[in-house]
């Protein structure tokens, strides 16, 4: 099913690399602050995701080095590309969150954008754990060993 652009739930962006990078334990959804060029540069997809991360400080979870393009029809008033942004989350989740940071070898990464049904930019946040690099080639063989037995099924068919 393809995305209209009239979709509420439409994805602006995946961060794809964070798949590939980590072992995604836990999702959680979150809503983002975000000043008005920005929401607008979100509708016209302008987002980069690949390299960043969230932070859990003071009880209050931020997303840092996600990249949001200015607005194309802004003027001086546009936002800053990087700047950290604020993520609004239950105050249980947020301990939760806290947590789970503190232990060893887990981390908050932004796995995905979007826009809810009511409009509102949402961020999705996997708890993750790194792979090595051995994790990332048996990774790599069970999806070519499933992409092999999907050819083999379509062409028996």
């Amino acid at each position: 099913m393809t995305k209209t652009k009239d979709d509420p739930n439409k994805v602006v962006v995946t961060n794809r690399k964070a798949y590939h990078d980590y072992f995604i334990e836990e999702k959680f959804e979150a809503g983002i602050v975000l000043q008005g060029t920005e929401v607008k540069s979100l509708r016209e997809g302008k987002v980069n995701l690949q390299d960043s991360y969230a932070s859990v400080r003071e009880a209050e979870v931020f997303l840092h080095h996600c990249h949001i393009s200015p607005y194309s029809h802004g003027n001086i008033m546009n936002h800053d590309p990087i700047r950290v942004r604020k993520l609004l989350l239950h105050k249980k989740e947020i301990n939760k969150l806290l947590g789970k940071t503190q232990q060893k070898g887990l981390t908050l990464v932004p796995l995905r954008i979007y826009f809810s049904e009511r409009g509102l930019a949402k961020v999705e946040l996997g708890l993750a754990k790194g792979k090595k690099q051995h994790d990332r080639r048996e990774s790599i063989k069970t999806r070519e060993a499933g992409r092999e037995v999907e050819r083999a099924m379509k062409e028996r068919k």
